[in-house]
């Protein structure tokens, strides 16, 4: 028993020790004082990392951070931001819901124009993958896209909802983004990619939710099905198909819906891979892609790292450009 009660006294000695250093921290602070206070906080992120404290360095690198954006000081902010992530890297911190609340945070305050911020999300998405799924946490991603979809950002939302597993987060985004930034007219195509997306990504949970939600929700949709847009349809019909797995109904589906399915170019391409995952159809003899189409379903379809290509898809994944 006295073991445990010497590490929990060590624990409140610790602690104290982190808020007696974060008070002086603050006071510098507030005086104005940025870059002694900035330097100050690295100094001791390197003792603590030096001595093993990595809870202590995170929690301290945390809430410096969050102090300095308080002060509209970015720069210092987005540098103790990139210190939590290096006390992450570099320790056997798990993945749980509070740190990635705790990156997602500081993802929100930083400038959304900033190169730092791009690192920042890079670099969170990559270590989240000591979790579940290959292109970063979904959780982290749910959190992202919800951040994003809050500053219009709509594609980068779109982005992150699809390796998330809130499809109906992702409907209701998708839902504002058609009905201020879209066009009548394409009110079927916002969620015809985003199904054929989430199926290319094995997701067919999420695929159906974003589905029944946005055509439920969206104004400018009839209550079906059957619907009157075709493409609608068809998107119905293939969740029926894709539980089936019959291959004749998907090849007969396809077949008809063609004129519908022209209109996007990258149909096509998602429904050979949707084929391939869920009706058995073989791998076309072809050469790979390459360029912005090659990065888009190679982010898609999990191959090729996530630093590079992911980063391009999602700039370059809108079903139609609208701006």
């Amino acid at each position: 028993m006295a073991e445990p009660e010497s590490l929990r006294c060590s624990s409140v000695r610790n602690r104290g020790g982190v808020q007696r250093v974060e008070g002086k921290l603050r006071a510098s602070v507030e005086k104005g004082d940025y870059y002694e206070a900035h330097q100050m906080y690295r100094t001791l992120f390197f003792r603590y990392m030096s001595q093993g404290k990595h809870a202590e360095a995170r929690e301290l690198m945390f809430n410096g951070a969050l102090l300095f954006f308080s002060y509209n000081q970015q720069n210092s902010a987005a540098d103790l931001s990139m210190l939590v992530l290096e006390v992450l890297e570099k320790s056997d911190t798990k993945v749980e819901d509070e740190i990635l609340e705790n990156l997602a945070k500081l993802f929100s305050l930083m400038d959304p124009n900033s190169p730092e911020r791009v690192a920042f999300v890079s670099r969170a998405l990559k270590w989240s993958t000591g979790g579940s799924g290959k292109l970063g946490h979904p959780k982290l991603h749910q959190l992202l896209a919800v951040i994003l979809w809050k500053e219009q950002n709509y594609s980068e939302s779109r982005y992150h909802f699809l390796h998330s597993s809130d499809g109906e987060g992702c409907a209701q985004m998708l839902v504002e983004y058609s009905s201020s930034r879209g066009y009548r007219s394409e009110v079927d195509m916002f969620v015809a990619q985003a199904v054929l997306q989430f199926l290319c990504l094995k997701n067919k949970s999420s695929a159906s939710v974003v589905f029944s939600t946005y055509t439920e929700k969206h104004p400018s949709i009839e209550r079906g099905p059957p619907f009157v847009q075709p493409l609608l349809n068809f998107i119905w019909f293939l969740l029926l198909a894709v539980e089936g797995g019959k291959l004749t109904v998907f090849t007969v589906l396809c077949e008809q819906y063609q004129p519908s399915l022209k209109r996007d170019p990258m149909y096509n391409e998602y429904l050979d891979r949707i084929g391939q995952l869920f009706f058995g159809v073989p791998p076309k003899q072809s050469p790979s892609y390459g360029g912005l189409l090659g990065n888009l379903l190679n982010s898609l379809m999990g191959s090729g790292e996530e630093d590079d290509g992911a980063e391009e898809a999602h700039e370059d994944s809108s079903p139609i450009e609208l701006d």
